[in-house]
């Protein structure tokens, strides 16, 4: 080669999605459980098990709950009426974004860019307050969600 710089594509294991910059599973998009499950089996290390946990309160929280992954992220809102969480993965954390989080009581406690949108990092050894987080889930499904 010239002078010419090439850009090296994200390393892939063989049979394995690629993991994006922070350790982001890169998932096709897609509507339903299934790219949701294909989202946490990507998950690296201990967040895949953390996604497991978190999915199954969602669905506890919010039954019938409407799941998509988009942008490489999980989505979960109400059929019709917009998405009220994310996820994404980070390399130290998973966070959780809640669309409407300024209205939730107590507001999730990490701010965002956007106006509404409220933050909540989980990291690997973090105990985890599942009432405190389903309280959030049950009261961000009832409000308006954000359309995306």
């Amino acid at each position: 080669m010239t002078g010419e710089t090439t850009k090296k594509a994200p390393r892939k294991q063989a049979g394995q999605p690629v993991l994006l910059s922070g350790g982001n599973p890169q998932i096709a998009k897609g509507y339903g459980d299934g790219p949701i499950q294909a989202y946490i089996a990507a998950m690296p290390g201990w967040k895949s098990d953390m996604g497991r946990r978190l999915d199954a309160l969602i669905e506890k929280t919010v039954p019938g709950v409407y799941k998509a992954v988009k942008w490489n992220s999980p989505f979960y809102g109400i059929e019709g009426d917009g998405w009220f969480l994310g996820l994404h993965c980070f390399n130290k954390y998973i966070k959780l974004a809640f669309f409407r989080g300024t209205a939730l009581d107590p507001m999730p406690p990490v701010a965002s860019k956007t106006a509404e949108t409220r933050y909540f990092h989980i990291h690997e050894d973090d105990v985890l307050d599942e009432a405190q987080l389903a309280d959030w889930i049950r009261q961000a499904s009832r409000l308006p969600g954000e359309r995306m």
